[in-house]
């Protein structure tokens, strides 16, 4: 293993790394009913596929179109809010995502405000599907 490789592994978090390298909810699911999508300054797009059932959010998958950092993020909202009402959805923060994460660097936290817009423009369009 390059020292490259060695440093990268030792200077994060193993919640950081555990979300970053993590790949099972990353991919599109055709029996969504909700979705959100946001384009970042930096040139990353997230898109949340959820499965909603009865206000539960049965099941969380994304789609990242960037670097590690935003992956990390991404998979965090799917740890935190998965099995969870849209109520209790709508309190996963950048602020916790970070806190969680431990390890995210300073000059990508715009990842987990990047990652949060995306997903509370899922789970509007849960709430706009119900008027």
């Amino acid at each position: 293993m390059e020292q490259q490789d060695k440093d990268f592994f030792n200077k994060h978090s193993s919640n950081f790394l555990a979300m970053a390298l993590a790949y099972e909810k990353d991919k599109k699911d055709e029996e969504y009913n909700c979705f959100g999508e946001k384009t970042g300054d930096c040139g990353d797009t997230v898109k949340f596929y959820l499965i909603i059932e009865d206000s539960i959010i049965k099941h969380i998958y994304f789609e990242v179109f960037g670097c590690l950092n935003t992956r990390a993020c991404a998979n965090t909202i799917s740890t935190f809010a998965e099995g969870k009402s849209i109520e209790e959805a709508w309190k996963v923060t950048p602020e916790g995502i970070i806190a969680f994460l431990e390890t995210l660097p300073y000059d990508h936290h715009h990842c987990a405000e990047l990652s949060c817009g995306a997903f509370y423009r899922a789970l509007n369009s849960y709430k706009f599907s119900k008027l």
